[in-house]
């Protein structure tokens, strides 16, 4: 068995933490994949109107920044264990919320909104911190792929699974089973994060003095630049794309049809970049991650059709591994040489976070402006070209990051004492 292991996942060194970790976000990621693609269409369906749901993602990418201004300050004064587990109660809240609900889902989509971002904001930023926290630059990339590769299969049956139970079930039925399971797996996580060792924090919380910082520590500031732009382009295509495979077909197991083959695609990818991508390359594979993505949009702008978006899909799915798993490394490198990385972890966490959020708000506003200004036919395919190049964006950020040496991080941090 142990030999399997280390055939899988390669010379690393697997603690406790790291493996209930990567197992809750496990859970996290195959709940999000039953219920969260087909939230925002059963959203849809009920008023079939892109402006309201993107009202609706609007409202969780607003709370889920303020969310982690708050849940950084209670993480440095309580534990990040708390805050993690009020994440999965607040995504909980959410799907019991849309049970109780049912078909008058749809005209409370403000509230909705507001409890998945609140719910978004304390996990993610719990997850976060805890992730730099109990990996080391060895482990990261590992880490990430690894992650990667869990979201990836839970992307591959949950979907699937989700469709084919709505299909074949009385509609609201189905999807109420679906929310239903999902609200079991952040239960079952929610229990699981006992068993993680407890991380309190000392000092007080220096979210503008970390905020100030990236003026002096240039590789800081490209990082949140990087971070805006990657913002720019989730925000609208994680639910303009999902809406579009239903609109296309009319079927939920068409849509768990695409989750299977764009998440398998993207499972067999996490593996290959987390077990084989050598640091050195990791701009490289940035760069050329990017490039795929931004072409993959002309695939779909033009001519929309069920075929066109699964070979979207497909080219999506190769293309993030690519990106994401250095480029999430490569963030928490700069970080873990920061001023005071060990004591301000959680400030460096949160400020990332609102770039990357702040990325998001601006790409919501512009598509319902391109929406209200061109219509949705005209509107939405203008504003995903220009969106879309958020990724490749990326690369121009950065490309001339190169982390400070031991030397030159004690010199900084002897300036910053003055």
């Amino acid at each position: 068995m142990k030999k399997w292991v280390q055939t899988m996942v390669g010379d690393v060194e697997l603690n406790k933490d790291i493996q209930l970790l990567l197992i809750i976000g496990g859970l996290y990621a195959l709940s999000i994949a039953l219920s969260n693609t087909f939230v925002n269409v059963y959203l849809w369906k009920q008023s079939e109107e892109f402006v309201k749901l993107a009202v609706y993602n609007l409202f969780i990418v607003i709370m889920q920044p303020l969310t982690f201004i708050l849940a950084g300050k209670w993480a440095k004064k309580i534990d990040r264990i708390i805050v993690l587990r009020l994440g999965v109660i607040f995504l909980s809240g959410f799907f019991l919320t849309v049970l109780m609900m049912g078909e008058n889902a749809g005209k409370y989509l403000i509230i909705l909104g507001i409890l998945l971002g609140i719910g978004y904001g304390f996990y993610w930023l719990s997850f976060n911190v805890l992730t730099f926290e109990i990996t080391e630059p060895e482990t990261r990339d590992f880490f990430n792929g690894f992650l990667g590769l869990l979201t990836s299969f839970a992307g591959m049956i949950g979907p699937i699974f989700a469709g084919a139970v709505i299909t074949y079930m009385d509609k609201l039925t189905g999807y109420n089973v679906i929310f239903s399971i999902s609200l079991g797996l952040f239960v079952l996580a929610v229990i699981l994060s006992f068993f993680l060792k407890r991380r309190s924090a000392q000092g007080s919380y220096h979210l503008k003095d970390v905020f100030n910082l990236r003026e002096e520590y240039k590789p800081w500031k490209n990082v949140l630049r990087a971070n805006f732009f990657q913002g720019l382009r989730e925000g609208s295509f994680i639910f303009v794309i999902v809406v579009w495979v239903f609109v296309t077909t009319g079927s939920e197991l068409a849509l768990g049809t695409y989750g299977l083959i764009a998440s398998g695609t993207a499972f067999i990818c996490y593996y290959l970049v987390g077990r084989f991508l050598n640091k050195k390359f990791r701009k490289r594979a940035i760069l050329i991650g990017g490039i795929i993505l931004y072409a993959a949009v002309f695939l779909i702008v033009f001519e929309l059709s069920f075929a066109r978006l699964i070979t979207y899909g497909i080219f999506v799915s190769l293309a993030y591994p690519l990106l994401l798993v250095p480029y999430l490394s490569l963030t928490y490198d700069v970080i873990g040489s920061g001023w005071k990385a060990g004591e301000m972890r959680i400030e460096y966490i949160v400020i990332r976070e609102l770039y990357l959020n702040a990325g998001r708000i601006v790409s919501i506003l512009f598509l319902l402006a391109a929406i209200y200004l061109l219509g949705e036919k005209n509107g939405i395919p203008a504003a995903l070209v220009i969106l879309g190049a958020g990724h490749l964006c990326i690369y121009g950020w950065i490309r001339s990051i190169e982390l400070p040496s031991a030397k030159e991080q004690e010199t900084f941090t002897a300036l910053k004492k003055r």
